[in-house]
């Protein structure tokens, strides 16, 4: 079992041995695009090497959505079939070539900004002390994203969306909690949260006032409060909220579907399990 501390972001690093294959490519998120060719390296990853791993080098990437990112690049952990151009991913490598005791990962994020540790990703296994109680496990409905079955999503007890299941994905790579934007100009007017230049504000001083949001998943509830679903910043010594809570339509044959994403990992500690194609759900320990 390997462990991937994050003080503020991981490094692979990668050997000498890089060679470019040329093969041009082209990737649409949510939010951004880039388009390169596929390169071909020894990957190192806290202490695993991963040999012959392609990769995406990014040449283009118009518009400012990475430009404005922190982040370096972008680490593949969803099923080969979503894989551009038939590249297998990183940790289907590392099972491959037996570098992980089980074929599971594990992630665990840390929301206090007050923090040293910004989280944690561990290969191969999980670490209870990150989380309270047993891992509840939901079986993977599609092997592409990490998609299950959302049996319903409650805001302030009431079932208010998916009353007769929908399809969500449990994914670190989005930053908030999506959905399709009717529901969410939905949502937003549940919790109290009005537009403001492109974002949703909320008045810092009502989160006690504000309603749970509970996602239903396998029968079990997982409850977010305004405290964990609104976003604070502080800009020019005030306090700003914002919700956790973004529209995005998601086009067939994938969507429509809800993306659990960074606030709602945040609270709940995630085991992906590739072996038996499930996700382990667990309240995180923050």
């Amino acid at each position: 079992m390997m462990k991937v501390v994050e003080h503020s972001r991981f490094h692979p690093s990668a050997s000498s041995t890089y060679s470019e294959i040329g093969t041009p490519f082209s990737i649409q998120y949510g939010t951004g695009s880039l388009t390169g060719i596929i390169g071909s390296d020894q990957v190192t990853v806290e202490g695993i090497t991963v040999i012959n791993q392609q990769f995406a080098e990014s040449v283009n990437e118009p518009g400012n959505t990475f430009l404005d990112s922190e982040f370096d690049g972008i680490l593949g952990l969803a099923y080969p079939s979503l894989a551009v151009d038939g590249v297998t991913p990183v940790f289907d490598n590392m099972m491959a070539q037996n570098l992980v005791d089980l074929p599971i990962f594990s992630v665990y994020m840390n929301r206090n900004p007050e923090s040293s540790v910004g989280g944690e990703l561990i290969w191969g296994g999980f670490d209870p002390s990150h989380f309270s109680g047993n891992l509840n496990w939901v079986p993977v409905t599609k092997q592409g994203y990490w998609q299950i079955l959302l049996d319903n999503i409650k805001v302030n007890g009431n079932i208010e969306f998916c009353a007769e299941g929908c399809q969500a994905i449990v994914d670190t790579g989005t930053s908030l909690i999506t959905g399709p934007s009717e529901d969410i100009i939905q949502m937003q007017k549940l919790i109290g949260a009005d537009p403001v230049d492109g974002d949703y504000a909320v008045e810092c001083s009502n989160l006690n006032v504000m309603p749970d949001v509970t996602f239903t998943i396998n029968g079990n509830p997982y409850t977010l409060t305004p405290e964990t679903y609104t976003l604070m910043e502080n800009s020019d010594g005030m306090t700003l909220c914002t919700s956790g809570f973004q529209g995005l339509d998601i086009q067939p044959p994938a969507g429509p579907l809800w993306i659990l994403g960074d606030v709602f990992i945040g609270q709940f500690y995630s085991v992906f399990d590739r072996g038996n194609n499930r996700v382990g759900l667990a309240p995180a320990v923050q």
